[in-house]
């Protein structure tokens, strides 16, 4: 059966198709249907998602989940593919699963898609991005197997995902981060923004100490990107002596945190009477390449 291009697209409430419906214990497996009509499942027959992108979930919020299970059922059917011997495979709402298992749930309702190993995991990956609660790791990880498995380039991730083109480049270079400071992201040790301003360093010595340093001292954010310019600028008054410099123009500080926002690189307004130049700071080619994306110059122009 032909796979409808509308549904490949994956677009915002893929999951969200029908009301919910109680689950009940059927007499027998439930047969193949891939009509887009929720089918009550026996629990035993699916097996979990071998293309899952999350490693973490809570345990808390599974617990809670479990519990407006077992009271109202599942509100939204879960995506399976079916497998040889009458058994399928999940495809979307692993947390729905594992959740009702919990409840002692005997069925879910289900939706069943004929789709191939690759679409099914590009689902996947892609409906997890479009969720709120992956740690910036999880969704580094993410965008780089739609890039390594599916060629995508970060425009193509970026309008399949609904996220901005800068902000899928900004989680892709999570990944340039010493193992170690990637495990402080995931636990929550260290923070996306923190991450970021890490990145401005050159080598993977360099991030470890200041992350150490950050993390021992509870830096915040903005403290972060102080030291770190500090690090990088050794000649500069702040580096120095700590000198307080003069205030800078509340609109000129807010222009610069955009484009620091837009770009994913630290960004310097040196501003005098309406006069002054903008300096964009970048680490390496990769950084450069994703600067002429943003400003929708191509290399050699």
């Amino acid at each position: 059966m032909a796979i409808d291009p509308k549904r490949r697209a994956l677009g915002r409430g893929l999951e969200a198709l029908l009301p919910s419906r109680p689950a009940t214990p059927p007499p027998a497996p439930a047969p193949v249907e891939a009509n887009g009509k929720p089918l009550e499942i026996v629990l035993d027959l699916i097996e979990r998602n071998p293309f899952q992108t999350r490693s973490t979930f809570d345990p808390a919020k599974l617990t809670e989940l479990a519990q407006s299970i077992a009271a109202t059922g599942v509100v939204q059917p879960i995506i399976v593919r079916p497998l040889p011997g009458g058994r399928f495979q999940l495809i979307n709402g692993e947390r729905r699963l594992l959740a009702s298992k919990e409840a002692r749930k005997a069925t879910i309702p289900a939706i069943i898609r004929q789709v191939s190993d690759e679409l099914a995991m590009e689902m996947t990956i892609v409906e997890n991005l479009q969720r709120a609660d992956l740690n910036p790791m999880e969704q580094a990880r993410a965008y780089q197997r739609l890039s390594n498995d599916f060629k995508m380039t970060q425009e193509q991730m970026a309008v399949r995902t609904g996220k901005e083109r800068a902000s899928v480049a900004n989680f892709l270079r999570l990944l340039r981060l010493p193992e170690a400071i990637q495990q402080k992201v995931e636990s929550g040790d260290l923070s996306f923004g923190h991450a970021r301003t890490l990145l401005g360093l050159q080598t993977p010595e360099q991030i470890l100490a200041a992350a150490q340093k950050v993390m021992a001292l509870s830096m915040s954010v903005r403290q972060t990107e102080t030291y770190i310019h500090g690090l990088m600028n050794p000649e500069s008054k702040a580096a120095k002596e700590q000198k307080a410099e003069p205030p800078q123009d509340p609109n000129v500080h807010e222009a610069q945190d955009r484009l620091q926002r837009a770009l994913g690189l630290r960004v310097r307004i040196e501003d005098k009477k309406g006069k002054g130049r903008v300096i964009i700071e970048y680490s390496g080619l990769e950084d450069f390449d994703s600067l002429l994306t943003a400003l929708n110059a191509q290399p050699g122009d």
